[in-house]
């Protein structure tokens, strides 16, 4: 995605990495929108801390940091024995699998690292596979989301209004996202359209990112409060849902996203409104029989009890970041992190091969 800075427009990647320095580098995604500013993790370990707090968040982005993680940890191990390397591995794994457990696409993309890098004979054999496989998967994330925007574009005619929920942008992939792929294809074929971002509380991911990302692009867009969704539907202001996912189970066509998403789906299936989900094939969990198996990740309570923000600074210089208490002295909070959506309220499933209903998603299995 290309950014304007101080009056320049420069492409980025939401994940990238330093061979050199061994460093994962990311957008410091809970600076944004007052601050733009690339972080470096410097061990497998910061990499790890750096997606649990969610300086990096986003299925896809995630992905490529663990695979970029686990090839860090992998090319940080001093020594030639394979029996040593593979237990270090293992710990490395362990770590980066564990920072967000809702999302598949870090257990995926890790699988395709270390699958690769059965063929390395030597740990140093192993070590440079490890790079190119993540390198693989980064520049797959993109080729996948460009593809789910070629297929999801014809969907948003002239003249709609389109509902999205928390960010499924670049931003949560390595670059022109899920959800927001259709906007991007479809705004590049000329056409004129609205989008609205649910500002999708705790964390306002959708008031914070997608709506910065929609203004970097130039596309229409408006902040609505998440319970505001119903009533513009029943308005008829709202024409089409489109929302990214952290994992689908293939078996079921279930699908966990950010907490909120199953509200969503529920109107508009009272409304008749088409509800979209759009995945790049690292977010299918082929394993899972039942929505209920999910893991669903419990955040800190703060995180509704109170809200982040960035203090006035002085001149162009951006403020401190800091947090506020809005909720009442001594109540605690419930925090959970993503909800489950049934497959009959959606629509159908974009995915790099075409639209499919949740159900027919065995189709994919054993694709790439």
């Amino acid at each position: 995605m290309n950014v304007t800075l101080r009056g320049g427009r420069r492409h980025h990647r939401t994940v990238t990495f330093d061979p050199m320095a061994n460093a994962v580098v990311l957008i410091e995604q809970r600076l944004l929108p007052h601050e733009f500013r690339l972080v470096r993790t410097q061990d497998y370990r910061e990499t790890a801390e750096a997606i649990t707090t969610m300086v990096v968040r986003g299925a896809g982005a995630i992905g490529a940091t663990a695979a970029f993680g686990l090839a860090q940890g992998a090319r940080a191990f001093r020594g030639t024995r394979l029996d040593r390397f593979e237990a270090h591995l293992e710990r490395v794994y362990q770590t980066l699998k564990h920072a967000r457990p809702t999302a598949v696409d870090p257990v995926n993309a890790m699988n395709e690292v270390r699958k690769a890098m059965a063929l390395g004979e030597t740990v140093a054999e192993r070590q440079d596979l490890a790079f190119a496989a993540a390198s693989r998967f980064a520049e797959e994330d993109i080729e996948h989301c460009r593809a789910i925007g070629e297929h999801g574009a014809p969907l948003i005619r002239e003249g709609m209004r389109v509902l999205t929920h928390c960010n499924a942008g670049w931003l949560a992939f390595v670059d022109i996202g899920t959800a927001t792929a259709p906007i991007y294809a479809a705004q590049a074929a000329g056409r004129k359209f609205h989008v609205y971002c649910d500002e999708t509380r705790p964390r306002c991911q959708g008031a914070s990112l997608t709506a910065w990302e929609l203004a970097q692009q130039g596309v229409s867009h408006q902040v609505i409060a998440d319970s505001a969704a119903g009533f513009l539907m029943s308005r008829g202001e709202i024409d089409l849902v489109i929302v990214g996912s952290d994992r689908v189970l293939g078996r079921t066509g279930e699908v966990a996203n950010k907490i909120g998403t199953y509200t969503k789906a529920v109107l508009a299936h009272r409304h008749g409104i088409p509800f979209y989900v759009a995945i790049p094939l690292s977010t299918i969990d082929w394993e899972l029989g039942s929505g209920l198996e999910i893991p669903i990740e419990d955040r800190s309570g703060d995180e509704v009890l109170g809200a982040w923000g960035t203090l006035p600074g002085k001149g162009d210089k951006p403020g401190r970041r800091a947090y506020v208490r809005i909720a009442n002295p001594g109540s605690t909070a419930r925090n959970p992190g993503f909800d489950v959506t049934p497959p009959e309220l959606i629509t159908g499933i974009i995915t790099p091969h075409g639209i499919l209903k949740p159900k027919a998603l065995g189709k994919l299995r054993g694709k790439g």
